[in-house]
């Protein structure tokens, strides 16, 4: 599969989500939408990326974007990392990667010089026409979910 550009259309997803909710890119069409993949829940990077994009989800909703995350993670760990950490953001339950291989961040990565399968976190900005506006790889998560918010505000 190539590598997702702006400009291309996203890759629609359905997926279990959090509260027993589906979680749907097809569902919001016609308004933005942050899609953001994070390895798992409940570790220090990824919790910290979650609660920086739920300090500024009252700024993406006066904007009419809708944030949702996506993990291998079970819907019921999104649960508990939702009442854990107060979040306020959509979480949807990729556990086939199949998601995470359709845009492109399932991908080889190395610890310690182990070679192993996992999320590279990565963020896109959808436009409300369905394609993709931005894209942020390998995100650092500090300032993250406030660049991602000036990106919303250009679109």
């Amino acid at each position: 599969m190539s590598e997702l550009a702006v400009g291309d259309v996203a890759p629609d997803f359905e997926l279990e989500g959090d509260g027993g909710n589906k979680v749907s890119l097809s569902a919001l069409k016609g308004k933005p939408v942050v899609v953001y993949f994070y390895p798992k829940d409940d570790t220090p990077g990824c919790t910290k990326e979650a609660i920086a994009f739920t300090e500024q989800s009252d700024a993406f909703a006066k904007l009419g974007v809708t944030i949702i995350g996506l993990s291998p993670d079970t819907a019921a760990k999104h649960d508990k990392f939702i009442a854990k950490h107060n979040l306020a953001i959509r979480l949807g339950a990729d556990t086939e990667k199949e998601v995470a291989e359709a845009y492109g961040v399932w991908v080889e990565k190395s610890m310690y010089g182990k070679k192993y399968m996992g999320v590279e976190r990565t963020t896109f900005l959808v436009g409300a026409d369905g394609k993709i506006a931005e894209i942020w790889r390998k995100v650092k998560v500090p300032g993250h979910a406030d660049a991602v918010l000036e990106a919303a505000r250009a679109l």
